[in-house]
């Protein structure tokens, strides 16, 4: 399963150029990571509220491929491509219409929210994220 959300491109997200600022595109998917986490029944804030853990980017490996222009409509797909004790793994692509503009591997470490050091995902969290690799597949 892919969560996918629409984003459009406005003039604050764009250089001088018109082209999508490329730090643009990291908000863009850290966005999209959260929606995925809200429909998954995961806000964030209530993961640190009533869990104490936070997810955090850990490591991250993106492509930019090609430039999003102002104006345009952007497709951002999210998916969860592998599970540990204390991290995931989410592939997370931007597309306008079907060409893929640009194309991120991204490593969510879950810490404590009190000291920051790593811990094991809540079991209900971790359930969660292997039924939705499972039915990926």
């Amino acid at each position: 399963m892919t969560h996918t959300i629409k984003i459009r491109v406005y003039y604050e997200d764009t250089d001088a150029g018109g082209v999508v600022y490329y730090a643009n595109y990291l908000k863009f998917a850290e966005r999209a990571r959260t929606e995925f986490l809200r429909e998954a029944g995961f806000e964030n804030k209530s993961l640190r509220d009533d869990k104490g853990i936070l997810l955090v980017v850990r490591h991250m490996e993106a492509d930019y491929l090609k430039p999003a222009r102002l104006d345009d409509l952007l497709r951002v797909e999210t998916s969860v491509e592998s599970m540990k004790n204390t991290y995931m793994v989410m592939k997370q692509s931007i597309f306008r219409e079907n060409d893929l503009l640009f194309s991120m591997d991204v490593k969510l470490a879950c810490i404590a929210a009190e000291g920051f050091k790593p811990v094991v995902f809540p079991v209900e969290l971790k359930k969660g994220f292997e039924d939705h690799i499972a039915n990926a597949r």
